[in-house]
């Protein structure tokens, strides 16, 4: 690499610095205040807050590094242009296609720190950030139960717990469901414990007897039964949801290829849902390159002007506008058909051809398209040389 790209390079590097930061700085602060709102209201302290907003930033880095990519290169553009740097760099014979070299460079770097994000960390912070969940919702549930008290968690449930041991046990449980109308449910325990699953918070109670009372046009009708353990579902009871299975997004991008049996068991998804998640984590870094390729070959079209490059930047802007919902459109697509999931590929592609094509233009030069324009036809100019 000559010494030209290294300072292209390292340019467009420390401006992405800065640019994601401030990018990340204020994309994360927003969900931090919802999520700072949300887990105080229910009685976290400043530690889950915190684990929580670091295992939102994976994801938050991965749709930001795209966006300062393409800031980074426009800015670098703007500056080398203002500071007569890309004229001399262009005096001195290097095309606008050689110029891109490095800008290429700096966009295939910043793709893979996309993919390693999106293909690595975000699955794993996703993962986690679901089991913690599911942990702080089982918590919320169990702050709902004390001892020597009659409570009314949900309409037509009764519960009463003589006694909370501090192991956790729960002596001496009442427990009365009357939900249906013409049917009451009575469940009596000697000890009951509180057990995670997967779908949330279960109570086991040991050593007791379920009282069922039908009332129907035959008269009521009572049925014993006396149960060693039974098990009953008190997060659907007070309204507490906790995991009710693993998401696709939580998974490596290997075994979405793959379609992995016990993967697809897990989620409750099909084969082609789970390659159109991979594929979508394999097009999202292709987003990089184009912007960064978009901000520096937009910015070269047109001369010298004293009002500055402002319309390029605007054209700059509305292109990656016009990729980034072309990008949506095809999610959307493919979110509701997943057999369709190469539209995903059709956004970058088509940001590739925007770039190539200003590119093109720039290198034709001013001065050589306003001959062009000018320049008379064929017979014309026979007749002119005649």
């Amino acid at each position: 690499m000559l010494r030209i790209d290294r300072y292209i390079l390292s340019l467009l590097m420390n401006l992405f610095g800065f640019f994601a930061l401030v990018l990340v700085a204020v994309y994360w602060i927003n969900q931090a205040v919802r999520l700072f709102e949300q887990l105080l209201s229910d009685g976290q302290t400043a530690l889950v807050v915190l684990e929580f907003t670091l295992l939102t930033l994976p994801y938050v880095i991965a749709i930001v590094l795209p966006v300062a990519a393409f800031a980074a290169s426009a800015y670098g553009t703007n500056r080398l242009s203002g500071e007569s740097e890309l004229t001399a760099m262009q005096a001195a014979g290097l095309s606008p296609w050689r110029l891109a070299r490095p800008v290429l460079v700096f966009g295939l770097i910043v793709s893979v720190m996309v993919a390693v994000l999106l293909n690595g960390l975000v699955p794993m912070a996703r993962a986690r950030l679901a089991d913690r969940q599911a942990e702080v919702a089982e918590n919320v549930t169990a702050r709902f139960l004390r001892g020597g008290v009659f409570q009314y968690p949900a309409p037509g449930v009764t519960l009463f717990i003589r006694q909370i041991a501090d192991t956790g046990e729960l002596n001496d449980v009442f427990l009365e469901e009357a939900r249906d109308p013409g049917v009451e449910i009575t469940y009596t325990a000697r000890r009951a414990l509180i057990v995670r699953a997967d779908a949330g918070p279960k109570l086991i109670m040991i050593d007791g007897m379920r009282q069922e009372m039908v009332t129907d046009a035959n008269g009521p009708r009572l049925s014993v039964t006396r149960f060693e353990d039974l098990t009953y579902d008190i997060a659907s009871m007070i309204g507490s949801s906790g995991r009710k299975g693993r998401d696709l997004r939580e998974y490596g991008t290997p075994a979405l290829l793959r379609g992995d049996p016990q993967m697809l068991e897990a989620t409750g998804a099909t084969a082609p849902q789970a390659m159109a998640e991979a594929h979508a984590r394999l097009s999202q870094p292709l987003l990089a390159p184009v912007g960064a390729m978009l901000g520096f070959a937009m910015l070269l079209i047109g001369g010298y002007s004293r009002f500055g490059v402002w319309r390029q930047v605007a054209a700059a802007i509305v292109a990656l506008i016009a990729v980034q919902l072309m990008s949506n459109a095809a999610a959307q697509q493919v979110a509701a058909a997943p057999g369709r999931w190469p539209l995903l590929y059709i956004a970058p592609l088509s940001g590739a051809v925007i770039a190539a094509l200003a590119l093109w233009w720039a290198a034709r030069g001013p001065g050589r398209r306003k001959k062009d324009r000018q320049a008379p036809s064929g017979p014309d100019r026979q007749g002119a040389t005649a």
